[in-house]
């Protein structure tokens, strides 16, 4: 099978990325394939659940779930640089990859990395880290690294899972930075009480999953392109950028259906093609 090109990728990704790195207008968004993007903002450079290697499609090769890919990697990870933050939303490989963030890790010294605090034990293991050095969120806390704010927000996939000190496994992320707020959901369904959390932070851009929920498919699913629109509109979000779609074959969504709900329902949305950049236009603070 012909892998599906990524619009830009490796170095003219990078130069693309670098050209824009001193821009005081607005912020920009890459999309690097599955969940993952790189988020970058007068000058610093926020990295979100990177998945950038061939890692599970050499895992599943001989199983009954093979992952078999469909688009080529778009960048190799050694080539990132100046990354001041990396997010892991939960323990699944395609959030956390050892063969992605070790080098990322190593090559981006003073790196801050957020991570649900249920997964720490399992975080320093697989990323060869030290314990203490990822910074641990849970739902309804916050943290703030230089001038990014990283809310936890629960998700459930499939269910709203905690360790035994009630510390949720699977969270998303509310990122805000200057007059800007991005929702990063990780993997989700939608749950009770879910607009309600929110609402309140009037994101500009949802990031949200459109691969939907399919029990054949033996893994965890997610919003499908119709509720991850009808999503999108209940909480007010400014665009939805659909992801977790067109990198493996067995778990993946006619993006069609998404666009096709989004237009009906008056959502406004932009589909990325991997390796192709959002550009956000500049937000005035209000006084």
């Amino acid at each position: 099978m012909e892998l599906i090109k990524a619009i830009l990728k490796d170095e003219a990704l990078i130069a693309d990325m670098d050209r824009l790195l001193p821009a005081a207008n607005g912020f920009q968004l890459w999309w690097l394939g599955q969940s993952g993007f790189l988020l970058q903002w007068k000058g610093k450079r926020v990295l979100l659940d990177p998945y950038l290697s061939d890692s599970l499609t050499i895992k599943y090769a001989a199983t009954d779930k093979p992952h078999t890919r469909m688009s080529e990697q778009v960048l190799q990870p050694e080539l990132l640089r100046n990354i001041s933050i990396v997010s892991s939303s939960h323990n699944h490989t395609d959030h956390l990859d050892a063969e992605t963030l070790i080098p990322v890790l190593k090559n981006n010294p003073g790196i801050q990395f957020i991570i649900p605090e249920a997964n720490r034990d399992f975080v320093a293991e697989r990323v060869k880290c030290p314990f203490d050095f990822p910074i641990g969120l849970n739902d309804g806390r916050s943290v703030t690294i230089g001038d990014f704010t990283f809310h936890g927000i629960p998700a459930c996939h499939n269910e709203i899972d905690r360790d035994e000190k009630g510390h949720c496994r699977y969270l998303g992320y509310v990122i805000e930075f200057g007059p800007y707020k991005i929702y990063h959901s990780g993997d989700t369904l939608w749950f009770d009480g879910m607009t309600d959390l929110l609402l309140p932070f009037e994101v500009d851009v949802a990031i949200l999953p459109v691969n939907g929920n399919k029990p054949e498919r033996k893994v965890a699913g997610n919003l499908d392109g119709h509720e991850a629109a009808q999503l999108g509109k209940a909480i007010h979000a400014g665009v939805v950028i659909p992801c977790h779609y067109d990198l493996f074959s067995f778990n993946t969504a006619d993006i069609n259906e998404f666009v096709t709900a989004a237009s009906t329902i008056g959502q406004s949305f932009r589909v990325l093609k991997m390796g192709e950049r959002y550009d956000q236009p500049v937000k005035q603070y209000i006084v």
